[in-house]
């Protein structure tokens, strides 16, 4: 892996920058009472079984396993 090593304080500037940018996107998450915990957790599992079932059965198979899970 050639080049310059990767300064230890660049990464966390890049972090704060990123932060400012999306200042009221950060205060919104922290600070309402909604959270889109449960909506990922389906978006994660549905991900998963297709991860499980690439190749083997066409759409109307991983319909029905996301269905029944």
């Amino acid at each position: 892996m050639g080049g310059t090593p990767l300064h230890p304080g660049k990464s966390l500037h890049t972090l704060a920058a990123g932060t400012d940018r999306d200042r009221d996107a950060v205060i919104a998450g922290l600070s309402l009472p909604w959270s889109s915990c449960v909506v990922e957790g389906h978006v994660n599992r549905i991900k998963m079984l297709k991860r499980q079932m690439f190749g083997r059965a066409g759409f109307s198979l991983l319909r029905k396993r996301v269905l029944l899970s």
